[in-house]
């Protein structure tokens, strides 16, 4: 059923020389979509621009071209969301002078400003992000984090919004910070009717990691504990104390907790967490399974322990997740 909208939100994205095509279009389209949602003749609720400093043709990071509007045309226009997508290379994210200059006078003026992906590294250079937290791509956090310390960075987070702030991950990343940005304009029903358009899920919730548990601590210590995390993986159920991953890799328990820590970044329990929780939000999300069962099978040990888990690191509880995470939820396959 069509939804009526008030208001036209003007959304700006920013283009430039070298700009990540999919950290423009993902947004794009998922706006795009949501144009779409109102009854035929009614008003929109949504106008984007794409607009670069000079307008015309803008060259993107696959060499593809886009068309954008010249940003002096806005000068009068009032902006409700402005959308800075990334760009490449991630050891050295571009940052235009000028359009760091237009940001810092513009964006205040604007209700929100997000970034996508190394978009943060403009909003960081405007003086926007001081004091803030921000998320970026994990591959560039530690440099976000040198080039501008009064950022708090994280570097887990797929999106997180601080204040009028809101910052993404990278690539696909995108799509779900927009999603959560129309749900907060339009509402639960509309966000999930795009993201049905689009064929994702609605949605990741911010706070889930940008990558699995297991992939981040392989990638984190060249895979010399690999076989340990696949023994781990295959009995979450079980006990999965110091002591007894220190006997399956022959350490003692001080030795393995030390070596560990060093190569991976983190503690074992922590590492444990993790796996476990991301367990549980593939059981929530992909089966119908009640949350006893996958609180034990996950080793929760019981259903409390599991929506803690849940409300701590995801803020939302399993059922929550289910709703929203579930897009597919009692189609064939899911068991």
């Amino acid at each position: 059923m069509p939804v009526t909208f008030v208001e036209t939100r003007l959304v700006v994205l920013l283009a430039f020389d070298g700009v990540s095509l999919l950290d423009l279009a993902g947004p794009l389209e998922a706006l795009t979509v949501a144009a779409t949602l109102g009854a035929p003749g009614a008003t929109a609720p949504y106008r984007t621009v794409v607009a670069s400093m000079a307008g015309g043709h803008v060259r993107t990071t696959t060499g593809l071209g886009v068309a954008a509007e010249p940003i002096a045309t806005l000068d009068d226009a009032a902006i409700d969301t402005l959308i800075v997508p990334g760009s490449g290379p991630p050891e050295d994210p571009a940052t235009p002078p000028d359009l760091v200059a237009w940001l810092a006078r513009r964006a205040p003026r604007a209700r929100r400003t997000c970034a996508v992906c190394t978009g943060a590294f403009l909003l960081a250079a405007a003086g926007l992000l001081d004091g803030r937290r921000a998320a970026t791509h994990w591959r560039t956090a530690p440099l976000l984090a040198e080039r501008h310390p009064d950022v708090r960075v994280d570097a887990d987070s797929i999106y997180l919004r601080d204040g009028p702030i809101w910052s993404s991950a990278g690539i696909s990343a995108g799509i779900d910070l927009t999603l959560a940005l129309v749900e907060e304009d339009l509402g639960h029903r509309a966000a999930m009717a795009v993201a049905q358009q689009l064929v994702v899920f609605l949605k990741r919730p911010g706070g889930q990691s940008q990558f699995s548990a297991p992939l981040a601590a392989q990638a984190a210590e060249g895979g010399s504990f690999a076989d340990l995390h696949a023994w781990m993986a295959d009995r979450l159920a079980g006990d999965l104390r110091v002591e007894r991953l220190a006997a399956q890799v022959g350490m003692s328990p001080r030795t393995f907790a030390r070596a560990y820590t060093a190569a991976v970044g983190q503690t074992p329990a922590k590492t444990v967490a993790a796996m476990r929780l991301e367990a549980a939000c593939q059981a929530v999300a992909g089966t119908d399974l009640p949350l006893k069962r996958i609180a034990h099978r996950c080793g929760f040990g019981d259903e409390q322990n599991l929506r803690r888990a849940f409300q701590r690191r995801l803020g939302v509880g399993p059922l929550e997740y289910r709703e929203r995470f579930a897009a597919s939820a009692g189609a064939p396959g899911r068991k």
